[in-house]
């Protein structure tokens, strides 16, 4: 009896590891120095996903999440909201190269943070759901447009106990944020 229910337990474990998912896929720029980052903007975040405000809400716990780490000085988001309407910018996921700069120099900053909501939403599986986020998010450096910095994570709201027993699901909130926070320590980290 004891052997069956260390095999049942070891196979609900395997089954649970195999849910976790990849973790974040990240490139950094191999030759760029970090340390010349001192001041950075989050451009509001695109929304491509299904989810009405999913852009707006991760665009803030992105800013809220760098602001934690004390990485950077973060710029206000209202100042890139003028700054943005300044230049007559609508479209950010689109920014050319000189827009990139001439943005830089506006706000006085090393880096922006570009990013997308790809997918927020509830992936149900029966009778039950489970939340699911996916951001992709960059660091272009301002002084020559270039990325060099970009990470892509996936999140959903299934943790072990959830999973096994069907309890304790997260809020897209909690996944959106821990999303971003995966994301961000791959740079920070």
């Amino acid at each position: 009896m004891k052997y069956r229910l260390a095999l049942a337990f070891m196979a609900a474990l395997l089954v649970s590891a195999g849910c976790a998912g990849l973790g974040p896929t990240t490139f950094i720029h191999p030759e760029y120095n970090f340390a010349f980052v001192e001041r950075v903007a989050v451009i509001p975040f695109e929304n491509l996903s299904g989810d009405q405000g999913a852009g707006s809400r991760t665009s803030r716990l992105f800013v809220n999440e760098l602001l934690a780490a004390e990485a950077f000085d973060v710029v206000e988001p209202g100042e890139v909201a003028l700054a943005l309407d300044n230049m007559g910018l609508v479209r950010t996921a689109d920014l050319t190269r000189e827009q990139i700069i001439t943005l830089g120099r506006q706000l006085k900053t090393q880096g922006l943070f570009l990013g997308s909501v790809g997918e927020s939403g509830i992936n149900r599986s029966g009778s039950s759901g489970s939340s699911v986020v996916t951001i992709s998010s960059r660091l272009v450096e301002t002084e020559t447009g270039a990325t060099v910095w970009s990470s892509t994570n996936t999140e959903d709201s299934r943790g072990f106990w959830s999973t096994l027993f069907g309890t304790g699901q997260k809020s897209r909130s909690e996944v959106t944020r821990r999303c971003v926070s995966r994301c961000i320590a791959t740079l920070i980290d």
